[in-house]
């Protein structure tokens, strides 16, 4: 009887032994800052939150359309092995908080690449920050985002570096003393470019001689151009997403307005063209990315695109194909594919990335540096504006 208490004794103690080391093991992870990885151990999961379904869901399709062709590119040459697990955040900032929980706790990603709009960010930012998991935009222009933490990336271009770039354009080629101003004042980014739309006119010396603003998801915008016409101004700055700015150039066309019309980044959309139809002539947006470049990759992407979309790329494509690669060399550089602090502090040192937007730098605060070009709509399509 001694004896079989003894060895009971020494099973419990074993048992207790082996439950304390697993213990600590998992304390360990979770104070190093680890995802998980896939099933075979060398898989990277990176989680991506995108507006995949309703009014600006062409922004998230291209979005995703951009991942998954880098994300194939990426296997292919069999450095690093990713799997994208996707979830819609419908563009609202609840959804996207949803999403990210899940992405974190559920699916225990590596890394986050989204969320598509501005605003999303603000309200997820803070918590993956929390979490210490890195999360990379491809399509947030809104000033502010970076400085939600250190763990937040970025590689679309801020509204102060392209703005300013178009403004100026269209005063030295349609020789601007006076615009109009309409914006969504319920928006993130158009709240966001109409500040820098203003500021910029300002100090070039442009006079802003009406201001008009709108609701997203508003239909109808003759009382605003109704006004504005009366005033005659040499071209009109537009703050909003596509769908409201292809049907208030329709509306501008149709009653007789045929001033150039200024975009901020929701301008970056093919669906513009779509929507707008004839009407999107003449109109202007800044972008790093431009499909007529005369560049091995840019003409690569492109072909490879179309060859599984069956449509060109757009600057969220292109965007999303880019923050991809990047985060896939940086994945490479660690060595490993569930360190994430490790990740975070290598992307942190990426230069001289050329992608097919452009030679890319993260700067000191994480915002890309790099070059844009001024667009116009010319026939139906975004061409530069010489």
């Amino acid at each position: 009887m001694v004896t079989r208490s003894i060895k009971k004794k020494s099973i419990v103690s074993l048992f207790l032994m082996v439950l304390a080391v697993m213990v600590l093991g998992c304390g360990s992870e979770k104070s190093e800052n680890k995802g998980g990885a896939g099933s075979d151990g060398s898989t990277a999961k990176i989680g991506v939150v995108s507006y995949l379904t309703g009014a600006g869901a062409a922004y998230g399709e291209s979005i995703r359309q951009g991942l998954e062709l880098a994300r194939d590119e990426v296997n292919a040459q069999g450095k690093v092995k990713l799997e994208l697990i996707f979830e819609d955040s419908k563009g609202e900032k609840n959804e996207a908080i949803n999403a990210v929980n899940k992405l974190i706790h559920k699916d225990n990603v590596l890394s986050l690449i989204g969320p598509t709009l501005s605003g999303e960010m603000f309200a997820v930012g803070p918590i993956v920050n929390q979490e210490g998991v890195p999360i990379m935009g491809t399509s947030l222009t809104v000033e502010g985002i970076t400085e939600i933490g250190d763990y937040v990336f970025r590689n679309s271009l801020p509204d102060s570096a392209a703005i300013p770039q178009s403004v100026k354009k269209a005063k030295e080629k349609f020789n601007l003393k006076k615009v109009a101003i309409m914006y969504s004042d319920n928006n993130d980014l158009a709240v966001s470019g109409f500040k820098i739309f203003e500021k910029t006119l300002k100090e070039i010396g442009v006079e802003v001689i009406a201001v008009e603003t709108f609701a997203d998801k508003n239909t109808d915008f003759s009382a605003q151009l109704t006004k504005i016409a009366t005033l005659n101004p040499d071209a009109i700055m537009v703050a909003g997403l596509y769908q409201e700015a292809a049907l208030i150039l329709k509306k501008a066309r149709e009653i007789g307005i045929v001033v150039p019309v200024v975009g901020n980044n929701g301008f970056n959309s093919p669906q513009l063209i779509k929507s707008a139809g004839n009407a999107a002539e003449g109109a202007i947006v800044a972008s790093p990315w431009f499909p007529g470049k005369d560049d091995a990759k840019v003409k690569s992407f492109i072909a490879a695109y179309k060859a599984k979309y069956n449509k060109e790329p757009d600057q969220f494509a292109a965007q999303a194909y880019d923050a991809l690669q990047i985060m896939a060399i940086a994945i490479e550089k660690t060595g490993s594919v569930t360190d994430r602090q490790k990740l975070r502090d290598t992307l942190a040192t990426v230069k001289d990335y050329s992608g097919v937007t452009g030679t890319f730098a993260f700067d000191e605060k994480r915002n890309p540096a790099m070059d844009v070009t001024v667009l116009v709509v010319k026939d139906g399509q975004f061409t530069e504006l010489k």
